[in-house]
């Protein structure tokens, strides 16, 4: 796990602060054949290497973060590489903006999606001692998921409209408060019910579940990972 570890930050690192240096030295280069105002231009990626060095210190163990963080930096860079060459009168990289666009937040995604491939693939037990939070999707139900982490578990969804209260689509239970972790099959017929709203109607399907017992609430949550979800939880249990 711990030569996982260093490769996974290693690709964390790259994402949060690689990409900044990387843009703040392409738009140096370019300020040095234009007049001295066109230095400002570097504001851009220096604030991005700021945010990035705050932000990676934050969720360097959320991978649910890497994607995101990934393709703004991504898109960002590309849009700042075709567009800032026209502070020193150089026009046609311009035209390229829109590529550049897209091939910046498809190439930061990607290494946001190969850092969780190496964390993940395969999952063994020993990830449960490890700071990670680990996603688990829920089955049938759009954009939602279970987040195991260090001391918790959170079963959250994401607004599908601006107006939906964030508050409504998440709930957390301490490590602690948890009394029982079931595996259970489930037939497609269950009517079941969330402790959170779900944006989308859930569509129950046939296939393993979870049953999670936590301060006296009993959930059946649907996902195709249910032997590795209860493993998991219960190694990071026994730790609390």
């Amino acid at each position: 796990m711990e030569q996982r570890h260093r490769r996974v930050q290693r690709v964390v690192t790259a994402i949060y602060l690689g990409i900044p240096l990387v843009l703040l030295a392409v738009v140096a280069l370019i300020s040095t054949t234009g007049s001295p105002a066109v230095w400002a231009g570097c504001l851009v990626p220096a604030g991005m290497l700021v945010l990035g060095w705050v932000q990676r210190r934050r969720h360097r163990y959320q991978p649910r973060w890497w994607a995101g963080v990934g393709a703004l930096f991504g898109g960002v860079s590309g849009l700042t590489v075709t567009l800032f060459p026209l502070a020193v009168g150089v026009w046609w990289p311009a035209f390229l903006a829109l590529p550049a666009l897209l091939a910046g937040i498809v190439a930061g995604a990607a290494l946001a999606r190969y850092a969780d491939r190496v964390l993940l693939v395969p999952v063994v037990p020993e990830l449960a001692e490890t700071p990670y939070e680990l996603i688990f999707r829920l089955r049938g139900l759009q954009l939602t998921a279970v987040l195991l982490d260090a001391d918790s578990v959170t079963i959250q969804s994401r607004p599908v409209v601006r107006s939906q209260s964030t508050g409504d689509l998440a709930k957390t239970y301490p490590l602690s408060s948890i009394t029982g972790v079931f595996e259970a099959a489930l037939s497609g017929v269950e009517r079941l019910k969330f402790p959170i709203a779900i944006p989308h109607p859930p569509v129950v399907t046939e296939g393993p579940a979870v049953i999670l017992q936590a301060s006296g609430d009993d959930w059946v949550l649907p996902t195709n990972q249910a032997s590795t979800l209860i493993e998991l939880l219960n190694r990071r249990r026994s730790t609390a």
